[in-house]
């Protein structure tokens, strides 16, 4: 985040994209790649964790991990009054990946992973019996194209 501004500058931004495609290269790497001292490229760093744009690091699963795991996105629709109970409920399902609230005809998507899609079925079973849900729309991923 630049001094002047208190936001997010140019050099933040090569820096951030460059730890979204790779999170794993070297303070000295990133450097190099941007052409500035590393000693800059590492106080940047700090600074965007510190302000919240750099939130974490983690792990992207590959095909030899995931391959024979089953993903569904699972529309949901929530009688209002009962939208925390809801959450809350999803949030201690095992198979219940992410959680997101949208705008439009679906008051929530849950990205739901299981080993079969037996154990699909039986997660979206959960999710259809919990009270306050009022209707549920599932798709079962194919293919993913690309995850960024």
């Amino acid at each position: 985040m630049s001094r002047q501004t208190g936001g997010v500058d140019a050099l933040d931004t090569r820096i951030f994209d460059l730890l979204v495609e790779d999170a794993r290269q070297s303070v000295t790497a990133l450097a190099q790649r941007l052409r500035v001292a590393r000693s800059t490229v590492q106080e940047r760093i700090r600074r965007l964790e510190r302000g919240g744009v750099v939130a974490g690091y983690t792990v992207r699963l590959g095909p030899a991990a995931t391959g024979r795991r089953v993903t569904a996105h699972v529309a949901v629709t929530v009688d209002p009054k009962r939208s925390d109970h809801v959450q809350q409920t999803l949030r201690k399902i095992d198979g219940v990946r992410t959680l997101h609230t949208v705008s439009g005809p679906f008051d929530l998507i849950a990205v739901v992973a299981a080993e079969t899609t037996a154990e699909i079925d039986s997660v979206l079973d959960r999710i259809g019996g919990i009270s306050g849900v009022e209707r549920t729309t599932s798709a079962i991923v194919l293919t993913t194209k690309f995850d960024r």
